[in-house]
């Protein structure tokens, strides 16, 4: 990065063009152009952003862009690929966490009230059908009470 700087730097300075200058004909800010002279690529967030800069500023200057280009892809090659991967997990959950807490003001959020409520219906399921086989058992067992009285009383002597 810092040798695309330079290139960037020497052809500016041998044009004879201030940084401020270049700048306001591209419609950046000196700092940006600074940064991407010394190689500060952590000064960018996006590195679109940067290569697109980077790209305008090489045109600007008569430079071949396309070398540039290449030069910079390697870079961002070799940069990405130097970096862990528990780094990578880790940015892909905050990226995650992000997307859940984007939301349009227009969006009803549903907020479940009840976490375990297939248990609870089911628990009170089976309460109720022990509760119906108790009862049920209760009946028939009275029911044979009833019968046992009657076959000891005659009617007819």
């Amino acid at each position: 990065m810092k040798e695309i700087g330079q290139q960037l730097a020497e052809a500016r300075d041998s044009m004879g063009v201030t940084l401020d200058e270049a700048a306001t004909d591209l419609k950046l800010k000196p700092s940006q152009l600074e940064n991407i002279e010394a190689g500060n690529r952590s000064a960018f967030k996006d590195v679109f952003e940067l290569k697109q800069i980077i790209r305008d500023y090489a045109k600007y200057l008569s430079l071949e862009y396309e070398k540039l280009e290449d030069d910079f892809n390697e870079f961002v090659f070799e940069y990405t690929s130097k970096i862990p991967l528990e780094e990578i997990a880790k940015a892909n959950e905050e990226m995650k966490e992000k997307e859940r807490d984007i939301v349009s003001p227009y969006t009803i959020e549903h907020k479940r009230k009840f976490k375990h409520l297939k248990y609870v219906i089911l628990i009170a399921i089976i309460i109720i059908a022990i509760i119906t086989i108790l009862v049920i058992n209760n009946i028939k067992e009275k029911r044979e009470v009833e019968s046992v009285h009657f076959t000891d009383f005659t009617i007819w002597e």
